[in-house]
Order: C-alpha cells, then structure tokens, then sequence
C-alpha cells in the first residue's frame, strides 16, 4: 500500500513538471506590458487555497495545506501525514489603452511541495515556487518627421522570471509558539529586446538585454496562538524575508542590422546582415527588498477561519540595473475567510470548504510617461473558491478550485489598465504515510 502511494505521488508529480516544463517553453505565463519594469510580477508565495481568501496566510495555521507564506506554520502538520501540494493556473486578461482594446490568454504551473514532519515540535517543507515573472510582447508607430510618409515600428519583447527552490523548516517552541525558516535558491533568465525598424526598409536597431541570476533568498517567520475560550482563538503571525544584492550577471548590447543582396543559383534574394554590434556586461546591478508580513486570525470551533495581513516590500532602497530610485515600497492589504460547515458532516456539500477574500496593493515599479517616471499600476482583486474533499486514499487529499478578478489600474488617466480573469486548481495529497498498521 505504501509503494503504491509512493509511486502514484511521484508520478503524479513527474507529470505536472513535464507539463509546465512544456508550457513555458511554448508561451509565457503572464503577458503584461507592465512586466517590462523591475523584476516583473510578483508571485507573494500565494498557493490555490491561500488565493481564494484574498492571499492572506502570515496568521494561517492548516493540517491539511502548505502554507510557505509563514514557514512557522509548518508545525501544523498532522504528525501521520505527508503533504504534497501542486498548482496550476488559468488566466484572461483585457487590456485597453486610449479607446484601443487587446486579449491574452495564459496558462501556468505555480508551485509543487511537500511537507512532513521531522519530530513532535520539527516539521520539514520542500518545493518550487515562483518569485517574479515577465512576459510581454506589444509594438508602436509613428511616422518621421520630415521623412516624406516614412514610419517608424519600436516592437518590445521581453520573456523569463525568477523561480525558487525552497526549503523551509518549522519549530514549536512551546505548544502555541511557532518559529520558522526558509532558504532558497533563487534563479532564473529576463530576456528583454527592443527593435526600430523603419518602413522604407532602412537599417535596423536592436537593443537587447539579458539578466541572469544564481542567488538565494531567505525568509523567517513566526506564530502565536491564544486560546480565548473552547471554540474561539487567536493567532498571531510575523513574516521577515531578508533584502540583498543579487547574484547576477547583466549582458547588454546593439546591433545595427541591415538589408543586403544575396545571389543563389534561384535568384537573387534579401537578407540581414548585422553592420555594427556592441556588447557589455554588468555584475550585481540588481536586488530583492526586505519584507515585512504581519496577519491576525480569527478560527471558531474548527469552522470557520477569518484573517487580515498586511505586507510592507521595502523596494524605495533597491537597486535597479545598479541604480536606485527606480523602485518604490509596495504594500500590500488582504481579508480573507473560510468555512466549513460540518468537518464530519453526512452531506458532502456540508464538508466542502467554501473561502473568500480581496486584496488591494500599490506598485513597487516606476514607469516613463511623457519623459518623466511616474508610479506603476496599483492592484485590486477579489476571489472565491471551494476545496473539495476527495475520496482517493483518505478524505484529507482536497482539490481547491478558485476564481479571481484583478484590476489594474493605473496611476495617469489613458495609459494602459488591465482587467484580469483567473482561474486556479490546487490538489491536495494528504496521506497517512507513518500510520503503523496492525494486522489481526
């Protein structure tokens, strides 16, 4: 019984990679004109469940979800149980600019972790979880000036992100004291590219930039619950991720491309030819804020849970492409709540989980507007979903299922907002894999 759980979670799991490893490789993730600055969009290590309640977790103690926001809530886990966790996410989004109207649709895989417990007061998590991710792809014209109808097309181009390979302990100091760690791998690969091409088939200017990075990233976190009476408590919970220089490498460059005559024994053809190229590189031009999280929740009699968090991104002191003053801080609100009617319940719909939430956040981006930088887009969402328990060892394995709306909204009248749809799937494997069995 245990192999064959065993088997089945790993194939299970081998599978889900193999698929997002396909899908990133044939689109990217997100397609927004607005990841063209900074590190791009954010992922705030959200997971399905945690999303459906407006992204609140710094306070969010669950035996039956992972919870990376807040790696003190790794304590939580049933001292049975080994926790598997993967996530993929569905996305339609509607932009407008100036009274013109575009559509993207996307599709991603977000996270796969494991959790489990180490000892009575240490718990263990593993995972890959996204940090930023960029995708856009959009172009502008307009004609020159004194050229005789002559236009010029600037095409923008920019695919990547960053992703962390964590892992994350968590300890019960004392029985409603928690404590916790995470220490990541960060990497990933920004690819960005702008060209001019003019329409009399003149040269063209390319300039690109690519940034790689190999660096790391750690988060701490804490839990304190106070047990007001027999149904009602309160938990506490404080998040710290620590801001550093990034270890990363910056390669820029021009190329100067240019049309030119080709003759094969079928004729005479147009090419491309590259008339003049530079390139430079630059080292640890970039970083990663500190970040502070704090959230307060609110659980009655293992029914229903309400939480509230704020979040602070210190991104104003952050340099970008080695300078500062490119960034602002983000903040970050989110309310969130769910319930369960009845956790042993005869009526399936009793045992379902039904969450909420909404979140509003500033940007941490500045963006070029008529020669002068202005604040990026602020964010505001709302979500609703379910989790659903399912049959397959016990009935602790859940598929969460939720729905959210974001608009962006930007800071100057005209520029580009967006209204964003999306759908996210989250299973749950929550197996009894260190029950001992005793056989009659």
């Amino acid at each position: 019984m245990l192999r064959n759980r065993a088997l089945i979670s790993a194939l299970f799991a081998a599978g889900v990679l193999t698929a997002g490893a396909q899908s990133s490789d044939s689109s990217p993730s997100t397609n927004s004109p607005y990841t063209r600055y900074g590190l791009g969009d954010l992922s705030d290590m959200v997971f399905t469940n945690n999303a459906a309640m407006g992204g609140v977790g710094y306070a969010l103690r669950t035996s039956e979800h992972i919870n990376p926001m807040n790696p003190a809530s790794y304590t939580s886990v049933d001292s049975l149980s080994f926790m598997f966790d993967v996530g993929m996410t569905l996305k339609s989004s509607n932009y407008q600019e100036a009274g013109v109207k575009s559509n993207a649709k996307n599709s991603s895989f977000d996270y796969i972790a494991a959790q489990f417990r180490l000892h009575p007061r240490l718990a263990i998590a593993v995972g890959y979880i996204p940090y930023s991710t960029v995708g856009y792809s959009f172009s502008r014209s307009a004609e020159i000036e004194n050229s005789g109808g002559v236009t010029n097309t600037n095409t923008f181009f920019g695919e990547g992100g960053t992703q962390q390979i964590l892992g994350g302990l968590g300890f019960k100091i004392l029985d409603n004291l928690s404590i916790g760690a995470n220490i990541s791998y960060l990497y990933g690969t920004f690819d960005y590219q702008s060209a001019a091409i003019p329409s009399n088939g003149g040269d063209r200017t390319v300039v690109y930039n690519t940034l790689s990075v190999k660096s790391y990233k750690a988060d701490f976190g804490l839990q304190y619950t106070h047990q007001i009476n027999k149904n009602n408590s309160l938990t506490l919970g404080l998040a710290y991720s620590m801001g550093h220089q990034l270890n990363c490498t910056d390669t820029y460059g021009t190329q100067v491309i240019g049309r030119a005559e080709e003759t094969t024994s079928s004729g005479t053809t147009d090419s491309y030819v590259v008339l003049q190229s530079s390139e430079s590189y630059a080292r640890d031009g970039y970083g990663i804020p500190h970040v502070f999280g704090g959230g307060l929740a609110w659980n009655y009699s293992k029914k229903l849970t309400v939480e509230a968090d704020y979040t602070l991104q210190k991104w104003s002191s952050v340099k970008y492409n080695n300078r500062t003053g490119m960034y602002k801080d983000r903040s970050k609100v989110a309310f969130g709540a769910e319930y369960l009617p009845n956790e042993i319940g005869r009526s399936y719909l009793a045992r379902m989980k039904y969450r909420v939430g909404a979140y509003y956040s500033t940007p941490y981006v500045k963006v070029p507007y008529q020669g002068n930088m202005i604040d990026g887009a602020t964010e505001f969402g709302v979500s609703a979903g379910f989790g659903l328990p399912l049959q397959l060892y016990q009935r602790n394995s859940i598929l969460s299922i939720t729905g959210q709306y974001v608009r962006v909204k930007p800071s100057v009248t005209g520029m580009l907002s967006e209204n964003r749809f999306v759908i996210k799937l989250g299973l749950t494997f929550n197996e009894r894999w260190f029950m001992k069995w005793r056989v009659n």
